[in-house]
């Protein structure tokens, strides 16, 4: 199982894993030490980790193997990384930012204590831009790059966490979500990525998760694994073992732009139709539509400015770079003249809601252009980050402000920029997280009929 877990192309996932050590076939100690290795062979090309806890994570293993009750664990012994902008106890939380104290945290988040005491091995904290702003991941620590294309980022702000999935260093990693930042990276890296829906999983993410539009969600190679890690950070048992859909759904395929600044590129709209394709010969109910955006952005940015705004307060501003300056900036005049209100989100909430008594699911592209290149835009002008980010990745961010569930999947491969391509689908939220079970049963059929390479080939040794 150890050497086969070094073999990139055929990594056992999560689930195998968890079986593996709960069985006696692999102790948690071997397969932390394989990611360790990879982690060792791999991350100077990414730039993926901020902190490794190789020491602090053999003994954690370790503890792991003695544990009486490991036969019952569902993530026993599986290596896993955790985004560097929730506290992990006895590591510092820096944020992607020089402004934040090197201090270690004195406990763990919530959702990184039930993964613990799931049995996962938390190996490593990832790299995110700074204060998680901007959709791509590099700060005065360094920049991270997709496994796929080196020369591209992997997405932000959960990009450091995307990375290590995709270069197989980890089979699982904690990303979260407020305006893209887990489908945007899934979608660069050809992985599954999850953002449930508010209350499902506990948030509690910087001062206030950016007005709640935040979320934690699992980075997966498998839609098995999202569902089991899902199931462990939702305290939800029923959610890890997904089943198809039982009977066809209505599904809407929508791939206008949300706004004239968008230009959608011919591939990744090829992603969607040649998914909508699938979906139809599978006997689902396809329909192309037009899907009613808000034409006003300003509910959304000022919510976006104002989150920051309040992650960087009692920060040196002389120590944030200048683009997180003049973002909490704006987000302080946002809050000053009255601009983060609730009427305009409630407006919108009702628009899509009425859109959605025709359709059980949405199905958009995840991103409007591959990731653009993996360079320092923390040096860059605010503006030239801003455009950036709206060209690119600008179909994820409604589901934030709604507090929606939606996820990234898979959808082919883009040949002229060498990245994978990828679709969104966002679900209604339902009691007792059925809208994440309505996407994970989708998804896990799209997985089926249309699988997707688990690891990046340049990381296959």
């Amino acid at each position: 199982m150890t050497d086969s877990y070094t073999d990139g192309m055929n990594l056992p996932t999560a689930v195998e894993l968890a079986t593996a050590v709960r069985t006696g076939k692999l102790t948690a100690v071997e397969a932390t030490t394989a990611a360790l290795s990879r982690l060792n062979e791999y991350d100077a090309r990414l730039g993926a980790f901020q902190v490794v806890r190789a020491e602090r994570a053999l003994a954690e293993a370790a503890a792991v193997d003695a544990r009486k009750d490991r036969k019952s664990l569902p993530l026993a012994g599986v290596p896993i990384a955790i985004k560097d902008n929730i506290p992990v106890a006895g590591e510092p939380l820096r944020d992607g930012s020089a402004a934040t104290s090197p201090d270690a945290s004195t406990s763990d988040h919530e959702v990184v204590a039930r993964l613990r005491a799931a049995g996962a091995i938390v190996i490593g904290l990832t790299r995110v831009p700074e204060l998680c702003v901007f959709g791509t991941t590099d700060s005065v620590f360094g920049v991270s790059r997709n496994p796929w294309n080196t020369d591209r980022t992997p997405g932000g702000s959960s990009g450091g966490s995307a990375a290590a999935v995709a270069a197989g260093i980890v089979p699982i990693a904690h990303g979260n979500d407020g305006m893209g930042s887990i489908r945007g990276p899934a979608g660069n890296c050809g992985l599954f990525g999850l953002k449930p829906g508010a209350g499902v999983v506990p948030s509690n993410i910087g001062f206030d998760s950016w007005g709640g539009m935040s979320e934690n969600g699992p980075l997966t190679t498998t839609v098995a694994d999202a569902a089991a890690m899902l199931s462990v950070m939702a305290n939800r048992p029923e959610l890890a073992d997904p089943v198809e859909p039982s009977q066809p759904l209505r599904i809407a395929i929508a791939a206008g732009e949300p706004s004239v600044l968008v230009k959608l590129d011919p591939e990744w709209r090829r992603g969607l139709t040649e998914t909508a394709e699938a979906l139809r010969a599978l006997g689902h109910i396809v329909t192309e539509t037009k899907f009613p955006y808000d034409p006003n952005p300003l509910p959304l940015l000022t919510r976006w400015f104002a989150g920051t705004a309040d992650d960087a307060r009692g920060l040196d501003p002389a120590l944030l770079n200048p683009r997180t300056r003049t973002h909490a900036r704006l987000g302080r005049f946002s809050r000053r003249v009255g601009l983060v209100g609730s009427a305009p989100v409630d407006r919108s909430r009702a628009t899509v809601t009425a859109f959605f008594e025709d359709y059980d699911l949405l199905l958009t592209p995840t991103l409007a252009q591959s990731g653009p290149e993996a360079l320092l835009w923390s040096k860059r002008s605010w503006s030239a980050n801003l455009a950036s980010n709206i060209r690119y990745a600008p179909y994820q961010s409604t589901w934030n402000l709604l507090g929606w569930p939606s996820a990234s999947v898979p959808a082919g491969w883009h040949a002229r920029d060498n990245v994978p391509l990828g679709v969104q689908i966002v679900a209604p939220p339902h009691a007792n997280a059925a809208g994440e079970a309505m996407i994970l049963s989708l998804a896990l059929q799209l997985e089926r009929v249309r699988p997707w390479p688990r690891i990046a080939p340049g990381f296959a040794g």
